[in-house]
This record gives C-alpha cells, structure tokens and sequence, in this order.
C-alpha cells in the first residue's frame, strides 16, 4: 500500500493495490450455552463477521481470567501459557492492580500533557528510581506498538511485515542478530545513530543469543558513539528472570523500551527510560501522547511494579523456568526437536509432519487444558505467568508431554 501526500493539505490519497475481497454474508444467529451465555461458535462467527481479519486467533472464546487461569464461556477452565504475550506476568486481573486502576478510575483519568496532574511525577520518580536512569517518557502503548508502524516495517525481515507495503522509512539496515562482527563492520558507518535489539528474539521463536553478546554489543556502540537501545517490551519486567533481561549480562542500555506487563495486562501502558544527555533533546511540542502519562496509567504501572517485587516474580521465574526446560527436554518424542529460553519466556520446535505441526499441537492443548501459539510456524511459545507455582508448572508438564506423546 502506497501513500501520497498532497503537499500543505491535510489528506493522503492511497493508490490502489492488491486487496482480499470482502462479500456479505448472512447476519449471525446468536448461540447461546446451557448456562445461557453465548457460544463459542456464536463469538468466533461474530468475530469474523464484523471484524477485520488480522489475526487467526486459537478457537477458544475467554471469558474469565485469574492468576494463571482463564476460562471460556462453556466454563472450560484452562493454564495460560502466552500470558497475552507477557503482559500478564503478574496474573490475570491481579487483585493490586485491579484495585489501583478503580480506586483512581473515581477519581481522575486523564488530563492530557497540557496539565499536570498528582500522579504522573509520583510515577516518574517510582519507576526511574527502580531502574536507575534520570529520565521516563510514558506512552500510552508500546512505542504505538513498534511491530506494525511504517518504521518498524521497514526495518524488519518478515515477509508478512512487509511485503505489499511501501514507500519504507529510509535510514535502516537490518544487522543478524547475535552476530558482533556483522555489528561492528554496521558501525564503521559515521552515520549510524543508534542500534536496537531485542535481548531475546520473541516473536521470532525465542531466540536466545549467545552470552557474551550483549556486552559486545553496549562495548561497540560506545566505541563508536552510537546509543544502544533494548527493546525489553516482551523480555522486561521479569519474565527472563531479572527484572530486565539485560541484567543476566550487567548491561545497561542507553534506552530501554518497557510496555505489555507494565500494566499487568489492565490499560495500555509503555515508557522510554535514558538520561538527560538523550531525554532532554526532545523539546515541548516535539513528541507526545494525549494518554502518555495519565493519572489512570501511572496508577497502575506503579502498583504492576510493585507486584513484581513484592511477589519476587524475577526469582520465580528464574527457578520455574530452570524446571519447565529441564523437564521438557526429558520428553521421550522426536516431535519437540528442540528446547530453549530463559525463564519463563520459552520454546518449543516442533517438526512438522503431513500428520502433525505446531497448530495442531496447539489444538490439542487446549482439549487438555493448556493455552499456547505458534510463531513462524513451528515454534511454540511457553510463557505462563509469573505468579505460577511449583505444583502447577509440573501439572503443565504432563499435560504437554500427554499432549506430545499423543501424536
């Protein structure tokens, strides 16, 4: 899809491209369940009805969730091993959270950045303090989630980012990742502002880098003069283990980008944390967000971080983790070809058969009980949240050796 815009005016025409054909269908009757609310056929019909078609969404239809738990509207009760995409480290509908979203909700919400409001600066201070650099940005998303934005398409290699999209943003090069010497030739470029990496690849299939990699890479871009920013979005706020993946290393970044979990899962929250030689070269009017920094967002970032300390949800990820990986490697299958991650932000690989691939498995873990998804088509993520205990994890265990060793 291209864009023109048409010089001081204020519209953009799109030139035509390849478009999917949309035909009209039939309304959709509504199915309701012996207890009376509607079926899961009803919602996912609905869904496809009225709803544009950018995700393929599981076949399961949610209706509750706690701690590690949801259940769907036939009142089917389920392990949650996505953790919408680690946003809920801290358990559905964390009753801490819950409260400081209410309890604010009544009080104020939003203001915008033309005010100042009793919250923001109380956030400011908790969250620069806990990760000991001078300066947030709040956002009210992830960077207005950097995976779809015209910058991020053209600075990815999938080709279901961007192919069919254009003009790209100019200035990207694309480096391999866990790979310095490929960094290092980049930064021999005097133009090279900055660097950004995800410590572990998750939408890629949770791809860990080698140790040692990341120090490389904070030791090159300070050779060189170029900042180097972490995307902790999906690896942040404990899911890796520490509180940052980073800190497996002793790294600091000099941006690091924090969303999902920031929230606990409750409201749109991200921020930007560096120090005043980078912060303070945005001026007023410069960048902003309406919602950035509201009084609802501060509340409830600040009570999500505090869950992660009170609970020590960094430490049991770290040994929940350990034990989910170590058990899974003893699964006695060539199915799962491979094992990896760190913490509980894991993988599997599955090999695909003309019997069986990772859709399939997915498929018949939710019949056992046990939500997950495939990335890249052979790859399943395992990533419950973090409030998830001993016993549980081991239950979550046999439920996918029974579910492997089913095929």
């Amino acid at each position: 899809m291209f864009s023109k815009l048409a010089h001081s005016q204020t519209f953009a025409v799109l030139r035509r491209g390849a478009h999917a054909s949309v035909s009209a269908s039939t309304s959709v009757a509504p199915k309701k369940t012996s207890q009376g609310t509607l079926s899961s056929e009803y919602i996912f019909e609905r869904e496809a009805k009225y709803g544009a078609h950018n995700y393929h969404p599981l076949p399961v239809a949610l209706e509750k969730g706690r701690g590690i738990y949801t259940w769907d509207v036939e009142g089917r009760k389920y392990f949650d091993f996505l953790s919408a995409y680690s946003a809920v480290n801290q358990g559905h509908c964390h009753p801490k959270i819950v409260e400081a979203l209410k309890s604010q909700a009544e009080k104020l919400t939003l203001t915008s950045r033309a005010f100042y409001n009793d919250v923001l600066g109380e956030y400011e201070e908790y969250i620069t303090k806990m990760f000991n650099y001078s300066k947030v940005l709040p956002m009210n998303t992830a960077g207005n989630f950097w995976g779809r934005t015209m910058s991020a398409v053209s600075s990815s290699t999938d080709p279901t980012s961007y192919d069919g999209f254009g003009p790209f943003m100019p200035g990207f090069e694309v480096i391999p990742y866990n790979d310095l010497p490929a960094l290092e030739r980049a930064l021999q470029d005097p133009n090279i502002a900055a660097f950004m990496v995800e410590p572990i690849q998750g939408e890629a299939g949770v791809v860990v880098p080698d140790e040692g990699y990341l120090p490389g890479v904070q030791e090159l871009c300070t050779k060189h003069n170029v900042l180097f920013i972490a995307d902790e979005i999906q690896t942040g706020l404990a899911r890796t283990g520490k509180m940052l993946a980073v800190d497996h290393e002793n790294v600091r970044p000099d941006l690091v980008l924090l969303g999902k979990a920031l929230s606990g899962g409750l409201y749109p929250v991200s921020a930007v944390l560096c120090d005043d030689e980078i912060m303070l070269t945005i001026k007023p009017g410069e960048h902003g967000s309406t919602y950035g920094g509201n009084p609802l967002a501060c509340r409830v970032a600040m009570a999500a971080l505090e869950v992660i300390e009170e609970e020590s949800l960094s430490e049991n990820a770290e040994a929940m983790g350990n034990l989910l990986r170590s058990e899974l490697m003893k699964t006695p299958s060539d199915i799962v070809t491979c094992v990896r991650g760190k913490g509980l932000l894991n993988a599997i690989v599955i090999r695909e058969t003309k019997d069986y691939d990772a859709w399939k498995v997915c498929l018949r873990l939710r019949d056992n009980g046990l939500l997950a998804k495939p990335t890249h088509g052979d790859i399943i993520r395992l990533a419950p949240p973090l409030v998830i205990k001993e016993d549980e994890i081991r239950e979550c265990i046999e439920i996918i050796h029974k579910t492997i060793l089913s095929f």
